[in-house]
């Protein structure tokens, strides 16, 4: 749930993309933190808080914005899991 001052346009505004920032691969806040570095972290059971330790600068916000930004991008696509017993 978002905080009560917080939209989701405001925490979206903290993922950028530019062309020479890793290829245009969206980031946080202009950095060369991928979000899907970020997302990778979490997958792996880091912590918010381990996250956030391991990048002084980073802002729980600024993760959020990266979940946020996956539910969006998630949202617009389609994925079939192979049916049991097809090959994969």
């Amino acid at each position: 749930m978002l905080a009560k001052d917080e939209s989701e346009a405001e925490l979206l505004r903290r993922i950028t993309t530019d062309p020479q920032v890793l290829g245009g691969k969206p980031v946080v806040r202009g950095r060369s933190l991928a979000v899907e570095h970020v997302l990778g972290m979490l997958a792996a059971g880091d912590s918010v808080d381990e996250v956030l330790t391991g990048y002084v600068w980073l802002e729980h916000a600024d993760v959020r914005a990266c979940l946020l930004y996956a539910r969006l991008v998630v949202g617009h696509e389609r994925y079939d899991p192979p049916l049991p017993g097809t090959a994969a």
